[in-house]
């Protein structure tokens, strides 16, 4: 597996998940059947058939890789697997309900426990991030192809920050008020949050909260570290891939990597002062 092409196999996956767009949008221009998975999370048909269409290509192209995909069952088989694909099939479901257009199909590679690959794509505007962790990463538009470059501000005050939409926690204010930031910007999707900082229009993402799993950061970390960023918890630490438990029990942070763990080291005591601790599950 380590003499995986990830170049060529970037280039097929874009193209996968290009014709996953197109489901996307056909799913966009009709009404929603949504179901609930649990309180507030919903998930629609779109969903279902964008997960089963990249599950069925994936596996196809790439039989030795094992997958993780939102939607599908997971029998655990990966874990037997150097590789696999973790699939979100459309990450940010409440802003495709609300047709704003900040959702995105997510696909990532991860090689020994690592994010190495990953692409976000934004159907609406036909946006399509992609990145290697080690090599590089790039904005594809109807305009053409530019390669992406975090920012370089190392002042927390001057620092753009952007936080979700629909899952805001009520924490962040406090961190805003630590770090001393002033500006703040609202997106859906993991996916797009880092693909902001990965263009250099926003420089720090804070999720300080459960309830992202693998495929919410797999893709999105690998673009944003080929960008030049970082991904970590909100202690510091590095995320782990193909896991027995998938979830990302102590929260995110996305940064251009200036001063990122000037950002952890003043994150950590308003967590504490929350009750949140580095070594229980939030």
């Amino acid at each position: 597996m380590s003499s995986i092409d990830l170049e060529k196999n970037l280039e097929q996956v874009e193209a996968i998940v290009r014709e996953a767009g197109v489901i996307v949008r056909k799913y966009h221009d009709q009404p929603d059947q949504v179901d609930w998975k649990g309180e507030n999370d919903p998930v629609t048909a779109a969903d279902r058939a964008v997960n089963a269409f990249l599950v069925e290509k994936l596996s196809a192209a790439f039989p030795d890789i094992g997958i993780l995909a939102e939607e599908s069952k997971d029998d655990l088989s990966r874990l037997e697997k150097e590789a696999i694909w973790c699939i979100d099939p459309l990450d940010g479901t409440k802003e495709f309900i609300a047709r704003n257009g900040e959702f995105s199909i997510m696909v990532g590679l991860a090689i020994d426990e690592l994010a190495v690959l990953g692409v976000v794509y934004q159907p609406v505007k036909d946006f399509m991030y992609s990145g290697i962790r080690a090599e590089g990463a790039w904005l594809t538009t109807p305009e053409g192809r530019t390669e992406l470059h975090v920012s370089d501000i190392n002042d927390p005050g001057k620092m753009r920050l952007v936080v979700s939409r629909s899952h805001r926690n009520p924490i962040v204010d406090n961190i805003k008020e630590a770090l001393g930031i002033t500006q703040e910007r609202i997106s859906g999707s993991v996916g797009l949050k880092c693909g902001l900082i990965a263009r250099g229009e926003a420089d720090l993402y804070l999720h300080p909260a459960p309830g992202l799993k693998e495929w919410d950061t797999c893709a999105p970390e690998a673009i944003l570290f080929g960008a030049g960023g970082r991904v970590t918890d909100c202690w510091g630490r590095p995320y782990l891939y193909n896991q027995p438990d998938v979830h990302r029990h102590f929260g995110l942070v996305a940064s251009n990597d200036e001063i990122h763990v000037e950002i952890i080291a003043r994150l950590i005591p308003v967590l504490e002062a929350q009750g949140l601790t580095f070594d229980h599950a939030w």
